[in-house]
């Protein structure tokens, strides 16, 4: 029987470090690093890895290993469990030198080739780099404002970050841009950037195609061009911002991705066949 996956982030960060080392431990749980300056140097049971800027880097339970960074570096890291364990909250973050684990047993997760009969190379390569590593420092920066509801996202971008990386390296797993399968992480993407001015462009970009044969695979897989469904995504937020928040129209249509209100108001009534004031009011007050 499989383990039950239910990732938990236990500590994140944005380091920003001048030639620093961390002496050799093992970990009880999971830890995702991105280099996103510098140099970072990972030896790994004996095996040195060297991660430039852009690259990523996974140490999984009980690896021994040490991390340095031999110059200015920026790293950001996640620690987490990636399989439940009802004791996890008794868990903690090994510190620098600590390399007997042992009376922690219960609290070390399993690898996931173990677990999951998935291998995940110390420095690996996600399927859509540009995606995994915004979902990534998303994930670190909602963490971090330490309220329930920032838990609770971080846990739900962590799960998308482990789908990911399960995906990139489960055997025959690997997407076809021949496919609209491929596009399966797109909308939730979207849906995560909506106040950006995301265009057409930049997301055959993230998906490593060109405009004209994303706009085509997208159409094939959600049914609409990417930009209608895009506005699409938009207006249902601006929806939901009208009948559950008292905010302005101009705060709503800037927190959607609208131009300015006018753009909103008009793109709004072509959608839905009402202003925005008056779908306020028919939807009365908020709950």
């Amino acid at each position: 029987m499989r383990e039950s996956i239910v990732p938990y982030v236990r500590d994140a960060s944005f380091p920003v470090r001048t030639a620093w080392y961390t002496a050799p431990r093992r970990l009880l749980d999971y830890m995702l690093m991105y280099v996103q300056e510098g140099e970072v140097v990972a030896r790994v049971e004996g095996r040195e890895h060297r991660c430039g800027a852009g690259d990523f880097c996974l140490v999984q339970p009980g690896e021994l290993h040490s991390l340095e960074g031999p110059t200015h570096t920026i790293s950001p890291y996640i620690h987490l469990d990636i399989f439940y364990n009802p004791a996890r909250e008794r868990s903690f973050v090994a510190r620098s030198g600590r390399v007997d684990i042992s009376g922690h047993e219960a609290l070390l997760q399993p690898r996931l080739e173990d677990a999951a009969g998935v291998h995940v190379p110390t420095k690996f390569s996600p399927l859509h780099r540009a995606e995994f590593r915004d979902t990534m420092l998303k994930t670190i920066g909602v963490w971090q404002r330490r309220d329930f509801l920032g838990q609770i996202e971080s846990q739900y971008l962590a799960t998308g970050l482990v789908l990911s990386l399960l995906q990139a390296h489960s055997r025959g797993s690997v997407e076809s841009s021949d496919g609209p399968e491929f596009l399966n992480w797109i909308t939730s993407f979207m849906s995560l950037h909506l106040s950006e001015p995301l265009s057409v462009k930049d997301l055959a970009r993230r998906a490593g195609l060109s405009a004209s044969r994303f706009s085509s695979v997208f159409r094939s897989r959600f049914g609409r061009p990417p930009h209608q469904f895009l506005l699409h995504l938009r207006v249902q937020r601006a929806q939901d911002l009208l009948q559950h928040t008292s905010l302005s129209l101009r705060e709503i249509s800037s927190q959607c991705g609208f131009a300015d209100v006018h753009h909103f108001s008009k793109s709004f009534k072509k959608t839905t066949g009402h202003t925005a004031g008056s779908y306020r009011r028919a939807a009365g007050p908020t709950v």
